[in-house]
């Protein structure tokens, strides 16, 4: 063979290419632990064990997944706590208001971390690193 058709040729758009299954199972296995709750850790494990290793793009990824992880779990404890001390105040009916905030939190919760796995997945499924992995929001 000749060494012209040993050498790959470069991605028209200039963009060095990345391997996008490691990101994407982090993803789905964030995803999943809506059924069983288990696949949230093993997903964080994944991210951090790739991070350092990993290229621009997929390190932008991996970075906001275990951020997703991490602001979810606080607010999602905070939210419960409140639900809790609700639950037990509801009995004298001065709980009431932070039993419905504390649900209120942790539904959001839900939906905030599912947006933020869909929205990553979006970007990495286009070939993009994360814009802003670092925010709080989406």
């Amino acid at each position: 063979m000749s060494d012209a058709a040993q050498t790959a040729p470069a991605p028209p758009s200039g963009r060095v290419e990345e391997d996008k299954i490691l990101p994407i199972v982090v993803y789905a296995l964030y995803l999943l632990g809506f059924t069983n709750g288990l696949t949230f850790l093993v997903g964080l494990i994944v991210a951090y064990v790739n991070r350092e290793t990993a290229g621009p793009i997929n390190a932008s990824h991996y970075t906001f997944a275990i951020r997703t992880f991490w602001m979810s779990i606080g607010w999602f404890l905070i939210g419960a706590a409140m639900f809790f001390f609700g639950l037990i105040l509801a009995v004298l009916l001065i709980g009431i208001p932070m039993l419905m905030v504390g649900g209120a939190i942790m539904g959001a919760i839900g939906v905030f971390f599912a947006v933020r796995c869909i929205m990553g997945l979006v970007y990495l499924l286009k070939g993009e690193a994360y814009p802003r992995p670092t925010t709080w929001l989406i």
